[in-house]
């Protein structure tokens, strides 16, 4: 048997005996299956770079090599050597398949550029030195791998003398002149078959006059920046690892098997193959600890940077490579982005950030996404990644007074968009008189209820975020600011626990500045809250508290309206007639100072106590009675409740015609505004029509979409869900 047949011959025996099919062989290498096949029957000669990548993929180091066939001496026919410069590629380099497949497609392309970018410790030298290994011998005349040190001075002038010195130019016939550098550069180049490694390129103009103008040559470039205006590159932008991948890095690297304690360090580690080899490393070097040990040391987030430093290699380090590259400004922003404790910010919030124009701000922010240091996960928004924003908060943002004045000014730009929005949302509510600096951003520009109920979808946890951070902070006007711009809001999609937490630091803002005003109204609304999911003890608790501080202060709006919030919670406690006396009083009260809105939100409250003392007919024409009033005042959510408390009126009265057309009309309100507690609350009471009908299956297929749409309605709250049958 020849020398080419006994290679072919143990690679097909290994590759069978690892389970491994031509078809995934070739994907992982990258030749052809075609190729491979030949290489097994002994028609075609197995090359060094391929007896090299078999033996990774099938875990058999030193078995193919002594097998392959002895070259015979070829005469050169020029006098320069061919050169293979490549790092040793890693042999813990897990994922990055489809990244894999991208740059090869890339580099197959006529340009035959490939731009590989990504933050710090993304992993993007060891991806391109492991394609480069596979990619290697397709090129006649090998690989030049040159480091452009983006932190240091990397001219092209002194990248062309060490290119050419690697292309076997003697350092004497190097010209000084930098034009004639480069021609001769090219020259060297003319004909050649080469792959060549730019990694750690700064920008763009660095790695132009690097670029070969011979098409047989292909360029592989990696940087921190996108390099964006390479325009006639491919780009390939690098992401963190797929958890999966993840956790295997790890376990390849320290030899433990993957476990939930693994997957929350990878995920400490931000799936960032950087800080995942740091911390394998440290782990391997203290044999006393378990995995557990590592998780407990990366669990605080403080102290996380700190420990993801293993003597050599610190994460801290690879991000501030990246910083050196920014300008002052951009700097700054990176800093002051760290200040809003939510996980992204749109331009306008990092506008009052920064105190710089919106078109400035959009600039530097467009900077720092071109640097990989902040993400862009939708086209007007900006985050970090965990780490970095660590590594901001920690190294960036030095000036503590530019943080405390950029942490006032975002406050305020907050309780501004806050109020602009809930505006949208309860045109009619009562709002205190609140100031702003002239400085602020302008808020978002909202047209309807609908895209203000949009925009707090999209901003409340930052928001929320945003309100314990001024209570700790000492900025307690705007903290209880923020809850109370938060409340309608809450009601409305019936988030009960960010509502009380809000409203719970509220309170101790407002105590913390004595403004009555404020703590009673605060109260009140935490009573709203404890009310809506039901807790009726802790709603009374809060609504006599309220009660008391308004007629401290002498506050007849104010008294009114925790004297109403107090009858609906004695609606719920059963206490009807209580309720009924206490709603009566706040409605006259609303009715002679003009609030239309307050009035006929406690008419809706009386119609629900009329029903459960029994006078449904009069509760009926109560609730149509406000409805005409929330039409009138264009309030959309408030007119779906009262055309349910009309329809709960009527199916007490036992007609059913009319309950039915007043719980339908409530779903289509109640759909059309997005509430989907009161489109629930709807189909519940269309379902007991039907029941009560005697029409079985129409009642559980309306009681089932009710289900659907918002499950597990409080029966305590909503009177359509005792009424169910089961």
């Amino acid at each position: 048997m020849n020398e080419r047949a006994t290679f072919g011959a143990e690679l097909r025996r290994r590759r069978r005996a690892a389970g491994i099919s031509l078809t995934e062989l070739a994907a992982r290498t990258h030749y052809s299956k075609g190729y491979l096949s030949k290489v097994e029957t002994g028609l075609s000669a197995p090359k060094p770079a391929l007896a090299s990548l078999c033996e990774a993929e099938l875990g058999v180091d030193g078995v193919l090599t002594p097998l392959l066939p002895a070259e015979p001496p070829r005469r050169r026919t020029r006098p320069d050597v061919r050169p293979s410069g490549l790092p040793p590629a890693t042999s813990s380099f897990t994922g990055r398949t489809t990244e894999l497949r991208a740059i090869r497609a890339a580099l197959e392309t006529d340009g035959g550029v490939c731009v590989v970018s990504g933050m710090g410790g993304v992993g993007k030298t060891a991806l391109a030195v492991r394609c480069a290994h596979r990619l290697e011998s397709g090129f006649a005349d090998g690989c030049l791998f040159i480091d452009l040190r983006g932190h240091e001075s990397g001219e092209p002038t002194t990248v062309h003398d060490r290119l050419l010195r690697l292309l076997g130019v003697p350092a004497d016939r190097i010209p000084a002149d930098p034009d004639d550098r480069a021609a001769l550069y090219r020259s060297r180049l003319r004909g050649r078959s080469l792959l060549l490694v730019l990694d750690n390129a700064i920008n763009a103009a660095q790695v132009r006059p690097l670029l070969p103008a011979e098409p047989k040559c292909r360029v592989l470039i990696t940087s921190r920046s996108r390099l964006s205006a390479l325009d006639d590159a491919e780009h390939v932008s690098l992401d963190m690892l797929p958890l999966a991948a993840a956790v295997d890095l790890f376990t390849t690297v320290t030899g433990v098997p993957g476990s939930a304690a693994v997957t929350r360090v990878v995920q400490r580690c931000g799936r960032l193959p950087l800080a995942i080899r740091i911390a394998a490393a440290r782990f391997r070097a203290h044999p006393a600890w378990d995995v557990a040990e590592l998780e407990r040391r990366l669990d605080d987030e403080s102290a996380r940077l700190g420990e993801l430093d293993d003597g050599e290699r610190t994460l801290a380090a690879a991000f501030q490579l990246s910083v050196r590259q920014l300008s002052a400004a951009e700097a700054r922003l990176f800093g002051l982005l760290t200040v809003h404790p939510g996980t992204d910010v749109d331009i306008q919030t990092a506008s009052a950030l920064s105190a710089l124009s919106l078109r400035e701000t959009d600039r530097l922010l467009d900077r720092l996404h071109e640097a990989h240091l902040i993400t862009q996960p939708e086209p007007d928004r900006y985050g970090f990644h965990d780490l970095l924003h660590a590594f901001a908060a920690e190294f960036v943002l030095t000036d503590a007074e530019d943080e405390m004045k950029a942490f006032s000014r975002l406050t305020a730009f907050a309780v501004r968009s806050a109020a602009h929005a809930d505006k949208e949302l309860t045109p009619h509510r009562f709002v205190p008189e609140i100031t702003f600096d002239p400085g602020l951003p302008e808020p978002a520009r909202l047209d309807d209820s609908e895209m203000a109920m949009s925009w707090f979808r999209t901003e409340w946890p930052g928001l929320v975020a945003l309100c314990r951070k001024a209570g700790e902070r000492g900025e307690h006007e705007r903290c209880w600011q923020l809850a109370f711009f938060l409340r309608d809001f809450f009601f409305v999609a019936k988030l009960w626990d960010p509502w009380l937490e809000t409203h719970r630091w509220a309170r101790a803002s407002a105590e913390a500045i004595g403004d009555t005003w404020a703590l009673a109204t605060t109260t009140a609304n935490l009573g709203v809250a404890f009310v809506d999911r039901g807790d009726l003890d802790e709603a009374s608790e809060c609504y006599g508290e309220a009660l008391a501080l308004f007629r401290r202060i002498g506050d007849g709006h104010g008294e009114s309206t925790a004297l109403a919030h107090s009858g609906w919670a004695d609606h719920y406690r059963g206490k009807h007639h209580d309720a009924l006396r206490d709603l009566r009083q706040a409605r006259a009260f609303y009715l002679r100072d003009g609030n239309r809105r307050n009035a006929a939100i406690t008419g809706r409250g009386i119609a629900l106590a009329l029903t459960a003392l029994g006078r449904s007919a009069e509760a009926a024409e109560m609730a149509i009675e406000t409805l005409s009033v929330f039409d009138e005042l264009r309030l959309d959510l408030d007119a779906a409740m009262a055309l349910n408390c009309a329809g709960w009126a009527w199916y007490h009265a036992g007609r059913h015609d009319l309950a039915a057309s007043a719980y339908r009309a409530a779903a289509d309100r109640a759909e059309a505004c997005g509430s989907s507690y009161e489109t629930a609350r709807a189909y519940l009471g269309l379902g007991n029509v039907a029941a009560a009908e005697g029409s079985a299956a129409l009642a559980a297929d309306l009681w089932g979409r009710a289900d659907e749409i918002h499950p597990d309605l409080d029966r305590v709250m909503v009177g359509e869900a005792r009424a169910r049958l089961p």
